[in-house]
């Protein structure tokens, strides 16, 4: 079963196109990542799938159907500007936003509760959000979009503000979610997340899709072109013919070869000026992907 679909969508703020022809769907009880550099798209396309505002062209359904605001009471929005209210208490904040996704009163409370436990904060439910750190104001605002028990989660850079720990600790909650069949898409630039939770995913520059799919595939795709490198001394084989581009950073380096290119050959270009501790042929990583990606788009 599909739970969310856009098809052909487009969304434009007077002359200027922020969402342009975009389509993907994401399957049921799948993690799908939205990516894209800085104003791809990413949020408009978020907001139309939640009725924050309309497409000028093409269909957003959601659960099979058509969008309709009655939809919404299955989705669990974390947004990446924070909605709270900073000068009243975790405690209120939690009970008026369960309320808002129909929850009482006290069943808000009692699962906020139960989610502040599970996040490390039940200390601060009784603290104004004010005086709470970025961090913790973001683990606040992700109980909020989890009260009623939504079907489907959408998350706007989630991973916002948090320390490593904390992260991970998002992160097991995420798989969590999912191993009880939840369907979350969450738009993030932390490829490493991505690359480590994610089944499928689509990349958006100037508001269309250039590359999308399950993970796995995307990156076989790619083939084994791949090289990274660490040396010490001289880095001009960087500049080797074989190469099609590198990414630098002084006694490590990202390669990426030329079709038809042989590794074995800009092994022996490295060592002619270069000590090389390490040198391996892989698939690439989803950063060097999405890099690739956006930077050939402006070629």
């Amino acid at each position: 079963m599909v739970t969310v679909e856009l098809e052909r969508v487009r969304k434009s703020y007077d002359d200027f196109v922020a969402v342009d022809d975009l389509s993907f769907s994401i399957s049921s009880h799948q993690i799908f990542g939205l990516l894209g550099p800085n104003g791809a798209g990413k949020t408009s396309s978020i907001r139309m799938m939640i009725g924050i505002i309309r497409p000028d062209a093409g269909a957003v359904r959601l659960f099979g159907e058509p969008f309709e605001r009655r939809h919404l009471h299955k989705v669990g929005y974390l947004p990446e500007e924070r909605g709270l209210y900073r000068k009243i208490t975790v405690r209120e904040n939690l009970a008026l936003l369960g309320q808002l996704s129909g929850l009482t009163s006290r069943d808000a409370v009692a699962r906020a509760r139960r989610w502040a436990e599970r996040l490390d904060i039940a200390q601060w439910v009784d603290k104004r959000v004010e005086e709470m750190s970025k961090g913790m104001q973001q683990k606040v605002q992700f109980i909020a979009a989890l009260l009623h028990e939504p079907e489907l989660i959408i998350m706007d850079e989630p991973f916002a503000g948090l320390d490593p720990i904390n992260a991970n600790v998002l992160k097991d909650v995420i798989l969590d979610l999912k191993g009880q069949g939840r369907t979350i898409l969450f738009s993030t630039h932390r490829m490493d997340q991505v690359e480590k939770l994610c089944d499928a995913i689509c990349l958006v520059n100037h508001g269309r899709a250039v590359l999308q799919g399950g993970l796995r595939e995307v990156k076989a795709g790619y083939g084994r072109r791949f090289v990274q490198i660490e040396y010490e001394g001289d880095g001009r084989f960087l500049k080797c013919p074989l190469i099609e581009s590198s990414n630098n950073y002084g006694n490590y380096a990202e390669v990426k070869l030329r079709p038809g290119a042989d590794s074995q050959e800009l092994l022996r270009a490295a060592m002619c000026s270069a000590k090389i501790s390490r040198f391996e042929v892989m698939e690439p990583s989803l950063e060097q992907i999405f890099i690739d990606r956006v930077e050939n788009a402006h070629v």
